[in-house]
């Protein structure tokens, strides 16, 4: 089975190289857009979030015991125990679905049953605290409590499924856990091992705390500003010279090194001397590119609300520092020289594993969405029909969301005429799954289980989307 899926993947990338149109000037903006999605998540979303988590299994993977892992959370486990703490783990993480796929596969690696590992991954991307208030105030009450509830009863639903198909299959890989032997004797207090995998869980919600506001920032005499609209052609705007600067409200959603993407979240107030041809070219919930160095300054705009968060998101490197000494104290204190080696083995290990596949993911993401603008997927996903409903959460599946991301595009496509059974739908299946994510995914549950994985959140998300739809 193996060796067919390496087979089938080098045909697909064969296929793929052979008859790509390059000539195509869409498919050209659609590789440049892969690299810059490429590069977006390289310099903000992997040394403050993959790094640590990766960290952060291969610690799982070296100092939890398998006995104490299966007790709690394996097949023989309580299962009101193992369910409720993996469904309503992800509260405590403010983190995507990338960030959790290294955590899943330590407690996996390590004799998580099946079914709570699975509840872990369904739940914890989608039930971070800022994502569920963000999601209430924005997107309003109603789908932030339905995204709340349903997105724990998936990932239970889900974890259940996963278990109950795959008993045997569990069975067999428990058995052969149990078979491993022990780590060697620490002198390590229980308590010392709770306080370092604590310290590191920390530095990584800190370290990837989402910012909660708006970024406000002023544009500077002949700034040049391109929306980016299938429609209009990516037609280009030239700030001119006004009486007072002009300001734009917007949520940044991909920044490279020269420039970055946004998203207009007001219409701004312009000053009196701003021609109507510039006034025109701004609308509400539009996005728009513009070099860095047209910005004159940024500024947050946050809610009185999530003030408390938006401190958090500020200070978190200071916060990290504090935590990173702690941490050096405690590996170098409370853990051998062997024990090091062997938590810096299992690190690498997982690294060279999932951070491959992660990259390859994150290109085909990019290029992919440059295809496939907002505009277009609102049109197949008005009203509130099975079908609407169906294709929202596949494109969730695939589209890959940082952290809050999705909520002011989702505030795009409603005003797009989306039905809001989609976007509860696609707020359901798109932090827990990412086509990066499903790639590394497979490789530690293999083809069917990964598959059945997909396709029930899919499915789940899909029907509770439209039950909340048709009644809400």
């Amino acid at each position: 089975m193996k060796e067919r899926t390496i087979f089938a993947g080098v045909l697909a990338t064969f296929a793929a190289a052979y008859f790509l149109p390059v000539a195509n000037p869409k498919v050209q903006e659609a590789a440049f857009d892969a690299l810059r999605t490429l590069q977006w998540y390289a310099r903000y979303h992997t040394l403050g979030c993959v790094v640590p988590a990766m960290f952060i299994a291969g610690a799982i993977a070296t100092f939890l015991s398998k006995e104490r892992n299966l007790k709690y959370l394996g097949p023989t486990a309580n299962k009101a125990t193992a369910y409720g703490v993996a469904s309503i783990s992800g509260t405590l993480l403010a983190v995507c679905s990338c960030s959790v796929l290294p955590m899943f596969a330590g407690i996996y690696r390590v004799g998580a049953g099946l079914g709570p590992a699975c509840a872990f991954l369904c739940s914890g991307p989608a039930l971070s605290v800022v994502a569920i208030f963000l999601t209430s105030s924005v997107l309003g009450v109603k789908i932030g409590v339905a995204r709340t509830v349903l997105a724990i009863a998936i990932s239970l639903i889900v974890g259940l499924l996963m278990s109950a198909i795959f008993r045997r299959d569990e069975t067999k890989r428990i058995a052969a856990t149990l078979e491993l032997p022990e780590p060697a004797p620490t002198c390590r207090k229980p308590w010392q091992t709770l306080v370092f995998l604590s310290s590191l869980l920390a530095f990584l919600v800190v370290a990837d705390w989402p910012n909660p506001g708006a970024t406000s920032f002023e544009l500077r005499e002949g700034a040049v500003l391109t929306r980016l609209d299938a429609q209009l052609g990516n037609a280009e705007t030239t700030i001119p010279a006004t009486s007072e600067p002009l300001r734009l409200t917007t949520a940044i959603q991909l920044r490279t090194s020269g420039d970055f993407d946004f998203q207009l979240l007001e219409t701004p107030t312009f000053p009196a001397d701003v021609p109507a041809s510039i006034r025109d070219a701004f609308e509400k919930d539009a996005k728009y590119r513009i070099a860095e160095s047209d910005v004159a300054s940024f500024q947050t705009v946050v809610d009185d609300d999530y003030r408390w968060s938006l401190k958090i998101h500020e200070s978190r490197w200071n916060v990290c520092a504090a935590l990173g000494l702690a941490i050096l104290a405690a590996t170098f204190g409370w853990l051998t020289r062997a024990e090091r080696r062997e938590w810096l083995a299992q690190t690498w290990a997982f690294s060279k594993t999932i951070v491959p596949l992660l990259f390859g993911g994150i290109l085909i993401t990019g290029f992919v969405a440059s295809l496939l603008p907002a505009e277009t997927v609102a049109t197949w996903v008005g009203g509130n029909s099975l079908r609407a409903n169906a294709i929202a959460s596949v494109v969730g599946a695939l589209w890959y969301f940082a952290t809050l991301t999705e909520i002011p595009l989702m505030q795009a496509l409603l005003g797009l005429g989306m039905g809001e059974g989609p976007a509860l739908t696609l707020l359901l299946a798109g932090p827990t799954l990412s086509l990066p994510s499903i790639v590394v995914i497979g490789r530690y549950l293999g083809a069917k289980k990964t598959a059945v994985f997909v396709g029930s959140v899919v499915v789940f998300s899909a029907l509770s989307g439209w039950i909340f739809g048709m009644f809400c």
